[in-house]
């Protein structure tokens, strides 16, 4: 029962999240976008207390169940590892933890967070893991689908489907993380179930400490057990050794395979009851697990709410007139951000945000500082003011939700006219598309000449009125190389 019960809740769970990061529709995203903010480092970093105490309590109840029914990577794995399983039963064996791993990579995940270095945790961050194998390799491949089906129906003469783009433009650098990252996953799973969850996962890590001291978990009735050994060669994550009665509560899921594949009844789901063989030996190392715990969550802790004042800056009028559009200096970062500083110490680089929007202006950044951390750039569309999607599937607190009507007040950045490229003074034809599109009326036609009223009407900007939605680069005719694009403000301001 307690098997059925967990596969069933983790697939329920899985399907959900990974629709809601391959649907393109938004029928998703009303229903399941509330599901992300139930991911613990997410939730940490947002400073969610109702989601992170609520995780907490369930740890210390019934232990790391977390990691097998609510993270979309651990479930993944054992996807993986029951494919592996079906290629060779009763494969697994008990192994010690390996601390000299677990707890160093631990300490570089949170150093690497308070430094605000995004690529580190965002690599071995679980959640952000799945997000990019689901962005960057399964909804190319869900389009793409979809895109076919819309031939199918367009001779059929139906509007059931419709084309849509397959892939974002400079996405070689994250798709490649990612398939080294599934890569990765698939031979660990395959050959020895959860080594990834045990030995590298932070979050698995954290959470093992809480399971230590779980109030209900699976323990031997000494009187039953046979010694046959079934119990290790099906335990995923290797956590129980037959020999001495004893699991390893820090590493055990709480998968249920080890009850199953008992015969004799000898493994039970239930309170805590220590058995003499593992008392001595937990209580041995009860003060290094304390110790451990309380450095680890301080340090968690300190990371979540390190909310330093950010340094008010202005991105100024860039001085790139001859620079090729849309290279920017300073990144664009979406609004609810609130300040790039904000949005580097809080984002995971989940690409849950980039999967949900619906104007195709996110997408990974491919430069080494924020490598993988959402960015804004208009080749595909741009930032209508009526839309706050990202604002509302961020589980990180990257970007914090804001109303509608806010939006059309926070300026992302401000727009840069690009004199050798318009097309009024290069082919010598009337334009005004930047000025008729740009929502807040920031952007007026006037004669290239003061002196000459017959002369090409150009571009002028009120940059104070500008919000840097970059309607105006999106629509803006010149070909290849843009007349008009938007330069970032390193901090949002209100207008």
């Amino acid at each position: 029962m307690l098997r059925t019960i967990r596969i069933t809740l983790a697939t329920v769970m899985l399907v959900c999240i990974t629709w809601l990061f391959l649907d393109f529709t938004g029928t998703a995203y009303e229903w399941f976008s509330w599901m992300p903010k139930l991911q613990f480092l997410e939730a940490v970093l947002a400073v969610n207390l109702v989601v992170v105490i609520g995780l907490v309590i369930l740890t210390i109840v019934f232990g790391r169940i977390y990691c097998s029914v609510i993270c979309p990577l651990g479930i993944m794995q054992d996807i993986f590892g029951w494919l592996g399983k079906k290629r060779k039963k009763n494969r697994y064996t008990y192994s010690k933890e390996v601390k000299w791993l677990r707890y160093p990579v631990l300490v570089v995940f949170i150093i690497a967070l308070l430094a605000g270095i995004g690529t580190i945790f965002q690599v071995l961050a679980p959640y952000s893991a799945f997000g990019r194998i689901a962005t960057t390799l399964l909804q190319p491949l869900w389009k793409m689908g979809n895109n076919v089906l819309a031939t199918i129906a367009e001779r059929a003469d139906s509007y059931a489907f419709y084309h849509v783009e397959t892939g974002l433009p400079n996405t070689g650098v994250v798709t490649a993380i990612a398939i080294v990252t599934l890569i990765a996953l698939v031979v660990l799973a395959w050959r020895n179930g959860r080594t990834y969850c045990n030995t590298i996962c932070p979050v698995g890590t954290v959470l093992g400490f809480l399971s230590r001291y779980s109030f209900i978990r699976i323990q031997f009735d000494e009187s039953k057990c046979r010694n046959c050994s079934m119990c290790s060669k099906n335990c995923k994550a290797a956590c129980i050794d037959y020999k001495t009665h004893s699991v390893d509560n820090s590493r055990c899921v709480v998968c249920g395979d080890c009850i199953e594949s008992c015969k004799f009844g000898a493994l039970e789901y239930s309170f805590s009851r220590p058995s003499r063989q593992s008392r001595d030996s937990r209580q041995s190392s009860i003060d290094e697990s304390k110790r451990s715990f309380l450095v680890t969550t301080a340090l968690l802790t300190t990371a979540a709410m390190a909310q330093q004042k950010d340094k008010v800056m202005d991105g100024g009028l860039a001085e790139i007139e001859d620079k090729v559009a849309p290279e920017r200096q300073t990144l664009l970062t979406p609004p609810g951000s609130k300040s790039m500083k904000n949005f580097a110490q809080h984002c995971t680089g989940c690409q849950l945000c980039v999967s949900e929007c619906p104007n195709q202006v996110l997408r990974p950044s491919t430069d080494l500082l924020h490598l993988m951390m959402p960015t804004m750039s208009y080749e595909l569309g741009y930032c209508r003011p009526e839309c706050n999607r990202c604002s509302e599937v961020c589980p990180a607190g990257a970007i914090l939700p804001i109303q509608k009507e806010d939006k059309s007040s926070t300026q992302l950045g401000h727009a840069v006219w690009i004199k050798k490229n318009c097309v009024p003074l290069t082919d010598g034809v009337d334009c005004g598309n930047c000025a008729q599109h740009c929502p807040v009326g920031a952007i007026e036609m006037v004669p290239s000449n003061p002196d000459d009223e017959e002369s090409p009407y150009v571009p002028a900007i009120n940059e104070a009125r500008c919000i840097g939605c970059g309607a105006c680069e999106y629509l803006c005719p010149a070909r290849p190389f843009s007349a008009i694009y938007v330069e970032g403000h390193e901090v949002h301001k209100e207008i």
